[in-house]
């Protein structure tokens, strides 16, 4: 039908080092998402023509699993279900009834 997490959905990290934190989707992989400022991981980079080099922070992908879509209205933590609307399917808040996708 859908996908269940989109790039640029705010969600919140349920299990592992991160638990509790919120963050917007950056990137989609086939299984994990990489969530801005979660996971981080410390990089040796050497110096290059561009890059001076230097240890740099890196967001890591997170399994899609330990992540739960926060409702924009209620602002919480929540499980979506899809609905049709105009004959297009739309994720919906559980708790809410939002309506989380846009609907043209």
């Amino acid at each position: 039908m859908g996908a269940r997490l989109k790039k640029g959905d705010t969600v919140m990290v349920i299990s592992g080092k991160d638990k509790g934190k919120k963050g917007k989707i950056i990137k989609i992989l086939e299984a994990s998402a990489v969530v801005e400022k979660m996971n981080i991981a410390k990089k040796h980079q050497k110096p290059t023509k561009n890059f001076p080099g230097g240890i740099i922070e890196k967001p890591m992908p997170v399994n899609v699993s330990k992540l739960m879509l926060v409702c924009p209205k209620c602002n919480e933590a929540t499980r979506i279900r899809f609905d049709r609307v105009e004959d297009k399917p739309v994720r919906k808040c559980v708790s809410c009834k939002e309506v989380l996708d846009k609907v043209k």
